[in-house]
């Protein structure tokens, strides 16, 4: 008798199958089956892993530089990963050096202000942000908007955009930050945009689009998502609650996610 004879399956094993959501793992007398130990052993030194793992400011720019965006590093009033972890508050705001950095760049009043940030999962802002510029790089071409530089931002939440998208003067912010892994998804984009960027907006007037990954929302799909709330936002003059999003309906409709240029 094999191993496996002991072990009594679920009976949604076919469901489980087609996610990565931990459901119908089995039984093995009281305990799960070793397999589904290590599994979750494994996904939970991955999600530690992109909280801990060293954001690289330097490659980032080098990434983004070569998607044809100038670049500006920035910091946050957080002075290390520890304080990050354990005083949000102050991830949601510049450092002196970070205001200095930004200083040259203020007034500009970009349509559109890029910012990039390690948050929660640093692994993640690396895996999926330069591509998901690189696609937003087209809508950004095709509806003509001003960006400015890109802002790279270190030990930064997601509100630090605010205080950044203020200095710039920009009509609009998105954040493209790591999330908080999931034990499924310690890579995973999240995208905050925000009208009228200033210190002291809420979440209820951001809009965000979530678990953009190779296995959850695509870059392109990610993309066409925030182009549609971006102009919306523009001439709507809002963000968040009051904007709903509504872009799936020009899928239904036939018009694909693909940019179309020229």
């Amino acid at each position: 008798m094999t191993k496996d004879a002991y072990v009594i399956e679920d009976a949604w094993a076919k469901l489980g199958r087609a996610t990565p959501a931990r459901i119908a793992l089995g039984r093995a007398g009281a305990g799960l089956p070793t397999r589904e130990v290590l599994r979750f052993a494994l996904a939970h030194a991955q999600a530690r892993d992109a909280v801990h793992s060293p954001f690289d400011p330097e490659a980032m720019a080098r990434d983004v530089a070569g998607l044809g965006f100038e670049t500006v590093a920035v910091t946050s009033a957080a002075p290390a990963r520890e304080a990050y972890l354990r005083r949000p508050d102050l991830g949601r705001r510049l450092s002196e050096e970070g205001r200095a950095a930004l200083a040259p760049f203020a007034g500009t009043a970009p349509d559109l202000a890029i910012v990039i940030a390690d948050g929660l999962s640093s692994t993640a802002a690396h895996a999926q942000a330069p591509a998901f510029l690189a696609a937003f790089k087209a809508r950004i071409a095709e509806e003509g908007w001003s960006t400015g530089p890109v802002v790279i931002a270190s030990e930064a939440r997601v509100a630090l955009g605010d205080e950044a998208g203020e200095i710039l003067g920009a009509r609009a912010v998105v954040m493209l930050i790591g999330e908080r892994p999931g034990l499924s998804s310690p890579d995973s984009l999240g995208l905050y945009l925000t009208f009228a960027p200033k210190v002291g907006r809420t979440d209820a007037e951001r809009n965000c689009i979530s678990n953009v990954r190779g296995a959850g929302l695509s870059h392109e799909h990610a993309a066409f998502k925030l182009a549609w709330l971006l102009k919306e936002a523009l001439a709507r003059r809002l963000t968040g609650v009051s904007l709903k999003d509504e872009s799936d309906l020009l899928l239904i409709a036939g018009h694909p996610p693909a940019p179309r240029i020229g």
